[in-house]
């Protein structure tokens, strides 16, 4: 029973029911706060997709993903509050400057591998949460960015209701995960999981390793941009501590936990991590004395993630029961045989 459950939510059609539900979500949901909070959390994923293309697919563990997050949504804000800009071109500016900024620190800090270009992240992302908290020239200091622009509907919808914004952020979640799945696909996708699976390997394939990494990590930081200028349009005010390491091992626990280098993972870590919170809200102070040790309960019995226990314990499902029909079938022909033979000896 727990098989077919299993098989029927991993079918190609059950996506569909699922983009119904979300759909159909602020029809049903009980105030306007749940649909912000699940707007947020859609936010998240687009990140936590981000960090998947790097660390889940290519094997690179960046911790600097927060950081991004936040040059994307302080080049929106800056540009929307301090220079005039309307919200869409700012939004197209702040892709393109995480991306750029991903180039030019992916082809230095992918020299490094392991744990050292973990480190070498981390440096990067605490030297970015410096920038911001202390060039107050430029990004206002502790005080932060105030009065962002909303997103603008060329007059057919108003975004700063959160009903709106909540289809348009959807939108965005869907285009995201649509094309990670056209990639995890690709032959470039599968050149990922190749330096994923050891570098050697892959470079005795031909596959030029600092070109795909530097690829995979502008992809990520992409996309992290995507997210932090839809943050920005959303809360309309940012400040330095949105690039806080603390962001960066949020955005990994969501990761984690949905499933790393999984397609659904990243959606199912982010809401059922950011639903949880919201759910023990009302234990405040305490609410991480229990969220705490529910993390540890889920890295020891799901190590792979949600998403990734499930497949494995398929793909285990699938390989015992085409074993336990083999002995049949082994029979079966062993029955035949001899069936055969009897026939000629009577003949």
């Amino acid at each position: 029973m727990m098989f077919k459950l299993a098989a029927l939510l991993t079918r190609p059609a059950t996506k569909y029911v699922f983009i119904l539900l979300a759909l159909l979500f602020p029809l049903f949901a009980a105030n306007e706060y749940q649909v912000y909070v699940m707007s947020l959390a859609f936010v998240w994923a687009i990140a936590v997709y981000g960090l998947n293309i790097i660390t889940g697919y290519c094997g690179q563990l960046n911790l600097a993903h927060g950081g991004f997050f936040a040059i994307g949504a302080y080049t929106l804000g800056l540009l929307t509050s301090d220079y005039g800009w309307s919200f869409w071109p700012a939004f197209v500016a702040a892709l393109l400057m995480t991306a750029v900024l991903g180039f030019i620190t992916g082809v230095i800090s992918l020299r490094l591998k392991e744990h050292y270009f973990a480190i070498f992240t981390l440096c990067v992302g605490f030297i970015i949460y410096m920038l911001l908290d202390k060039w107050e020239e430029l990004t206002h200091g502790a005080i932060g960015v105030r009065d962002i622009a909303a997103p603008y509907g060329f007059g057919v919808v108003d975004f700063t209701d959160s009903v709106p914004f909540y289809y348009l952020v959807l939108a965005f979640l869907i285009f995201s995960i649509w094309f990670i799945s056209r990639l995890s696909k690709s032959l470039l996708g599968r050149t990922f999981i190749a330096i994923r699976n050891g570098d050697e390997l892959a470079q005795s394939l031909g596959i030029n390793l600092m070109r795909n990494k530097v690829l995979a990590f502008v992809l990520s930081t992409t996309y992290a941009g995507l997210a932090g200028a839809l943050y920005a349009g959303m809360v309309r005010f940012i400040g330095p501590e949105d690039a806080n390491i603390l962001h960066t091992f949020n955005l990994i626990t969501y990761l984690l936990v949905g499933g790393i280098g999984t397609l659904f993972g990243p959606l199912v870590g982010t809401l059922s991590i950011v639903w949880l919170t919201q759910s023990l809200q009302f234990l405040e102070t305490y609410k991480m004395i229990l969220f705490g040790p529910l993390l540890v309960l889920l890295v020891i019995f799901f190590p792979n993630g949600l998403v990734g226990s499930l497949l494995l314990w398929m793909r285990r499902k699938a390989e015992s029961m085409g074993v336990a029909k083999t002995p049949k079938a082994s029979r079966v022909e062993a029955s035949n045989s001899a069936t055969g033979k009897e026939a000629e000896n009577n003949a």
